[in-house]
């Protein structure tokens, strides 16, 4: 069952977070369905394990066939490893970092994305569903090179792919955290290697503290509400990270 973010209006968030449960054997990740006046969009609709279930979950709130957007943060297998079976089966645009565009139709069948992806340009760009933008916001090396999140303005929502990770297990995700110390032992770890420096934590903080933003939703793990969200914000500011922590003694040859 997938978790409600928002609903109101005519505008709905929906968070599938146990799809890819499989013993452990590969990470937990989160799917999202935005519905818009009869609009859909799915922001990283994650790799073949999650497809199956996505679809059935999606078709139980929404036509597939009536969405108009596949927002993918980057092109991680996780992230969007599903491609070839969504372009099958809807006739969605695929919105993907202009740096990922040649890369995304490895995952398809040759000419499946022929005149199906959309570069987003380094700067971001606004992404319409229904009455509403999504927001593409740049997030650049949180953690892949071509990063983007995604920011509901409606929902005060910001789908923010690999920042905010906390690694739980399915059944522990659906329930929005409050106080970021309940789940910092299950991030720390995490943001200190796959993010890579406190300058571009720093860069993302000051962006995103001009927005009005009521949840933190990320790719994996529970979603930051209330107090979390500006705690989250306040800990990734000043967070050492990636190549601030590596140097020399971690690149010596092998024995």
């Amino acid at each position: 069952m997938p978790t409600e973010l928002y609903h109101q209006d005519g505008h709905s968030c929906l968070m599938f977070h146990d799809l890819c449960d499989v013993g452990g054997e590969a990470v937990q990740a989160n799917q999202f369905l935005i519905v818009d006046d009869h609009t859909g969009a799915i922001i990283d609709p994650g790799g073949n394990l999650a497809y199956n279930d996505l679809f059935i979950g999606v078709t139980r709130h929404f036509p597939p066939n009536k969405l108009s957007a596949i927002l993918a943060s980057h092109a991680d297998p996780d992230i969007v490893a599903s491609l070839d079976r969504w372009t099958t089966s809807t006739q969605a645009k695929i919105y993907v970092s202009t740096l990922w565009e040649r890369f995304l139709p490895h995952f398809c069948k040759p000419g499946k994305t022929e005149g199906r992806i959309i570069g987003i340009p380094d700067a971001g760009m606004r992404i319409r569903i229904g009455r509403h933008d999504i927001v593409a916001l740049p997030a650049h090396f949180l953690h892949a090179e071509g990063n983007f999140q995604f920011y509901d303005p409606v929902s005060r929502i910001l789908f923010s792919g690999d920042l905010g990770v906390s690694m739980l297990e399915g059944k522990k995700c659906a329930t929005p955290v409050r106080a970021l110390a309940d789940v910092l032992p299950h991030m720390e770890a995490f943001h200190r290697r796959y993010m890579v420096s406190n300058k571009i934590l720093r860069c993302w903080a000051d962006m995103v503290e001009t927005l009005k933003i009521d949840m933190i939703v990320p790719q994996h793990g529970a979603p930051l509400a209330g107090p979390a969200v500006q705690e989250f914000i306040d800990w990734a500011r000043e967070l050492q990270c990636g190549v601030d922590l590596f140097g020399p003694r971690n690149y010596v040859v092998p024995r």
